[in-house]
């Protein structure tokens, strides 16, 4: 690989995969403190104001960069370039884990309420952010039409033809890689997750619908590389001699992770899907109960009158 990237010279132990470990060039390290920040200093500014912000999102979101790290900055970021059951590991905790973690943090949310309103005939930040939600663009790249068919290409696509080779012969390849991992996962999760705005606001069934949609692509992804009798890209084709590792074995293990590691976060999903729907159908009562008490159950009185109508005039026929 062609720039400054470190690659491992010893075989893998969980203590080396786990072990503080960024690139030479940290970019990485640097993207997750920058993450950290921003949203740190959305949260202070809202409670400075007196506004109130769940601390679960704020543990959602640190938990989301957490697992960025986690992958990217340590010696898994190494030996992903050398194995591919490594490599298979960070892109799903990339694709699969850290895009769910950092949507329910409700970062846009929170952006919308901290940024300051630009003064009138101007566009601040907020304004922007408003006017990309508002947009064509927005409404595409959210749609299922096009996330669905990006988060299954992004799979097939890469490894079953000769991008991934190309894409691993360079720095600035390997990290569009990692990224495209990320922001695959964001954009297919973002409208089933229903917690940030979007242009696309699917009821929760249709959001279910489109979640168990693509989860099967994925399983049979991983099926499909378990049960292939040859390699599916070159780059991994030979592991260091010392290590004795099979780079069809090793493919096959790299398979088995991509197939189990959709269930939980299909799992982590559904619950916070099955948790919105059971908030919005409290809401929702509360809602119909403090308009009765209003207006002395108007709506049920119209209906009971209503029934009265039909027997009386069913009487009357008879």
């Amino acid at each position: 690989m062609s720039g400054p990237m470190w690659m491992p010279s010893d075989p893998p132990t969980a203590g080396r995969l786990l072990a503080w470990h960024p690139q030479p060039l940290p970019v990485e390290p640097l993207a997750c403190l920058l993450a950290l920040a921003l949203y740190g200093a959305a949260v202070v500014r809202l409670r400075r104001r007196g506004d109130p912000w769940p601390i679960a999102r704020s543990l959602a979101w640190t938990t989301g960069v957490a697992t960025v790290a986690a992958v990217t900055c340590t010696g898994i970021g190494g030996y992903g370039m050398t194995l591919f059951s490594v490599h298979m590991i960070q892109h799903m905790v990339l694709s699969m884990l850290s895009p769910i973690l950092l949507l329910l943090g409700a970062p846009v949310t929170l952006a919308l309420r901290a940024l300051p309103t630009a003064q009138r005939g101007r566009t601040g930040p907020r304004e922007l952010l408003t006017a990309f939600l508002r947009s064509r663009f927005a409404a595409v790249v959210s749609s299922p039409l096009f996330t669905l068919p990006l988060f299954i290409a992004s799979l097939y696509g890469l490894y079953f033809t000769p991008l991934f080779d190309w894409a691993m012969h360079s720095w600035a390849g390997h990290e569009w890689m990692l990224a495209h991992f990320l922001a695959v996962g964001l954009l297919f999760f973002w409208p089933i997750m229903g917690i940030d705005p979007a242009p696309h606001r699917p009821g929760h069934l249709l959001r279910m619908l489109e979640l168990f949609i693509g989860m099967p692509f994925h399983a049979f992804f991983g099926i499909a590389v378990m049960m292939s009798n040859g390699l599916l890209v070159d780059w991994f084709a030979h592991p260091p001699v010392g290590w004795h590792i099979s780079a069809l074995g090793d493919q096959t293990t790299g398979g088995a992770i991509a197939w189990a590691f959709s269930e939980v976060p299909t799992l982590v999903v559904l619950l916070a899907l099955l948790a919105q729907w059971y908030r919005s159908d409290t809401r929702a009562a509360a809602r119909a109960d403090r308009q009765a008490g209003r207006d002395n159950d108007a709506e049920l009185t119209a209906y009971n009158a209503y029934l009265a109508q039909l027997a009386a005039a069913d009487r009357t026929a008879g």
